[in-house]
């Protein structure tokens, strides 16, 4: 165990759908020492999977059967074999040279590493006034509901040790992945910590988030989460 903890094995899961020329920013600044990357594949109708292979050719190429960012990682996380798993965006928002930030949260003690844009050292310059408030409002939620102090809610970099996966199940399948993998961490009792982190604005292509449909999905995360346990007079106005 103390060995594990000193030299842990990393797995980097990337989840893409027609990311071909953001492979090439992505790629060749993941650290050398990560295990093994995995990248899952949602049709891509690019030459996405032949860059990557050129790019790295140890790379680990899974082809989506159904589709969403939420299925997509949770492909990734059940092929992983690191002791750590790092969640990275294909679209070169995530910047890989963070890696160890987040690795270093692990070995301080923490169980999962949740990347924040809103603590001293992060920042975005991707983020449109829009979805800053609605990543506002639905944090000020959650931390109401959970009685957490969430400074970011829905950022994809995060990583956390593979055993908090025998603690959580993951069942979504669109963008609300980073909000129901926070709760159901928060719900199992595992360490959370804020990593600092900056989003870079995507570099090519066009992002599949829509706003208000993912916000709503989001939202409906949220109460679906809290609601498992007793309704609070906040979810039943929220829901009437």
């Amino acid at each position: 165990m103390e060995e594990m903890q000193c030299f842990p094995s990393i797995s980097v899961v990337i989840p893409t759908r027609n990311e071909a020329e953001n492979l090439y920013y992505i790629l060749p600044r993941i650290p050398t020492d990560v295990h093994e990357v995995i990248l899952v594949d949602g049709h891509s109708t690019d030459n996405t999977i032949a860059v990557a292979r050129q790019l790295l050719p140890s790379i680990r190429i899974i082809r989506q059967v159904w589709k969403g960012k939420g299925d997509a990682v949770r492909v990734g996380f059940t092929a992983c074999t690191g002791d750590i798993i790092v969640m990275l965006d294909g679209d070169g928002s995530t910047d890989p040279t963070e890696i160890p930030r987040f690795v270093d949260a692990l070995l301080a003690g923490g169980d999962f590493a949740k990347g924040s844009r809103f603590i001293e050292g992060g920042g975005s310059s991707d983020i449109t006034p829009l979805r800053q408030m609605g990543n506002y409002a639905l944090c000020g939620l959650t931390n109401l509901l959970f009685r957490r102090q969430f400074s970011d809610l829905c950022y994809g970099y995060n990583a956390f040790w593979r055993y908090c996966l025998d603690y959580t199940e993951i069942d979504c399948d669109g963008f609300e992945i980073e909000t129901q993998l926070s709760l159901r961490m928060h719900k199992a009792n595992l360490h959370i910590v804020e990593v600092a982190s900056m989003e870079h604005p995507r570099i090519h292509g066009q992002s599949n988030l829509r706003t208000f449909r993912d916000g709503w999905r989001v939202l409906k995360t949220i109460l679906k989460e809290r609601s498992v346990g007793t309704a609070s007079p906040v979810i039943q106005l929220l829901k009437a």
